[in-house]
């Protein structure tokens, strides 16, 4: 049943290029700001755990993967199998412990739990040819995934805090240090200062298991919902928030925020 449905899939799509103005006329360079978009709708589905959006934003993200392979099949370059294939390949050859390998001189990994699996995938990709652990990393990404995603990947090879508290002290030793610039003028030293403080909050926020980006997001919909309750409130008061003083919005905000959820 679901060689059917994917092959109806490719179907429609080999249809839509063929027949609709539109799908015939993108690119790999026009889909991919939606592709980014989709990302990110799927992204906050899973951040609320709505599963029927989960399901409907995983139908588009294959849609664009089965776009970029039809463009790209068009262009002799590969077609959707190539792809399939591929990361088949590339799961059994990064997990030897389940997959163990034909060349038993290769020996066969042993892992014991979920970061001997991670450090045993970035010794397989420096083994294939990557320059660097850091290797990888989307230059693109968020700065606050690429934080996090940059200090995982430091940590497989040994580059890591061995204590919490440690990781805290980092953070009070760069606070300490933004601090210090607060009275200069040095709005570049400034910058870099409190980009550090970020990047060892990042940190302390893996060494408590907390997803940043996640938590900073949550906070950010709790701010949007608390902000525009407010607006609500002045609205009903016949007031505009621009003619409130910052008291009067702190009174609203604080009987918002004591409402239980």
């Amino acid at each position: 049943m679901a060689q059917n449905e994917f092959d109806r899939l490719i179907q429609i799509m080999n249809d839509l290029r063929e027949k609709c103005p539109w799908d015939r006329k993108q690119t790999i360079q026009s889909l991919r700001q939606m592709t980014i978009e989709e990302t990110y709708e799927l992204g906050d589905a899973i951040l609320d755990e709505d599963w029927r959006h989960i399901k409907e934003e995983l139908g588009d993200m294959m849609l664009h993967i089965v776009f970029y392979s039809k463009i790209a099949e068009e262009k002799n370059e590969f077609n959707i199998r190539y792809v399939i294939n591929g990361i088949s390949n590339k799961l059994i050859l990064r997990h030897p412990h389940v997959y163990p390998p034909e060349n038993k001189q290769e020996g066969i990994a042993e892992v014991k739990n979920e970061e001997d699996v991670k450090q045993n995938w970035e010794k397989l990709k420096l083994k294939e040819g990557k320059k660097s652990v850091l290797s990888g990393v989307p230059v693109s990404l968020p700065a606050i995934v690429k934080a996090m995603r940059l200090q995982e990947k430091a940590k497989q090879v040994g580059f890591e805090w061995e204590k919490t508290a440690d990781v805290w002290k980092k953070v009070k030793e760069e606070m300490n240090e933004l601090e210090e610039t607060m009275n200069s003028n040095e709005i570049l030293r400034q910058e870099e200062e409190f980009g550090d403080v970020l990047f060892s909050l990042v940190n302390y926020a893996r060494f408590l298991h907390i997803d940043a980006e996640a938590a900073l997001e949550r906070t950010n919909k709790k701010f949007i919902t608390r902000f525009t309750k407010m607006e609500e409130v002045a609205k009903n008061q016949k007031k505009s928030l621009n003619e409130m003083t910052l008291e009067e919005m702190d009174a609203i905000w604080n009987r918002i925020k004591s409402v239980p959820k």
